[in-house]
């Protein structure tokens, strides 16, 4: 039988200013505190998890096609919210919208249709998407 062990904490460096996007300031500190990612990315250890997003229907939202999501599967999912849908055993990513008529998952990107959830069709939300880790265009030389 395999005990459960903690995962290993991932402490990163954590400068005390923000980071201006204009002209930066040449008195601006730096700090050797550290942070650990998991306290401000995951709420909910043993709910979450990581998809990898595969396309380009919610770029609307900042949501590009390689990016992953960290996705919180206690979450209730709320009218509005980015979810990973199960419909008919396809999963998908879409804001989740709900109408007098129904639930829609819609697209972030006008080239594709919102889908409406038929009543009979076999759909869960499997999880909440709380953070997107997007990719720059550019990647850093390793």
């Amino acid at each position: 039988m395999c005990a459960l062990t903690s995962p290993p904490q991932r402490v990163i460096e954590v400068a005390l200013d923000r980071v201006p996007a204009g002209f930066p300031s040449p008195a601006q500190e730096y700090s050797d505190a550290k942070i650990d990612q998991s306290e401000i990315l995951i709420r909910y250890q043993i709910s979450t998890f990581i998809v990898r997003v595969s396309g380009d229907s919610m770029q609307g939202a900042g949501i590009s096609d390689g990016d992953e999501l960290i996705v919180d599967r206690s979450m209730q999912p709320k009218d509005g919210y980015a979810v990973i849908a199960v419909t008919d055993r396809e999963m998908t990513v879409k804001r989740l919208i709900t109408t007098p008529r129904g639930v829609v998952l819609k697209a972030e990107n006008p080239n594709y249709p919102d889908l409406p959830v038929a009543e009979l069709s076999d759909f869960r939300i499997w999880g909440v998407a709380t953070t997107c880790l997007h990719h720059l265009e550019a990647p850093l030389p390793n």
